[in-house]
């Protein structure tokens, strides 16, 4: 059970990281507002993938 619940903070601080990311490139960007939440957006579903495939598919092969 312990397993799970660290497996989830980790999983926060991936989300956490990934939308301070798009929010930063959205606002890099310059070409206006609407691309800060864009890059928020798309920071977060990066973390997803991430998370879905890489980070997971690791866990699986060490067990």
């Amino acid at each position: 059970m312990k397993n799970t619940e660290e497996d989830k903070s980790q999983d926060a601080i991936f989300y956490i990281v990934a939308l301070v990311s798009g929010l930063f490139v959205g606002g890099i960007i310059g070409k206006g507002f609407m691309y800060i939440p864009i890059g928020g957006v798309l920071g977060l579903l990066s973390a997803v993938t991430f998370i879905k495939f890489i980070v997971r598919g690791r866990h699986n092969e060490e067990v």
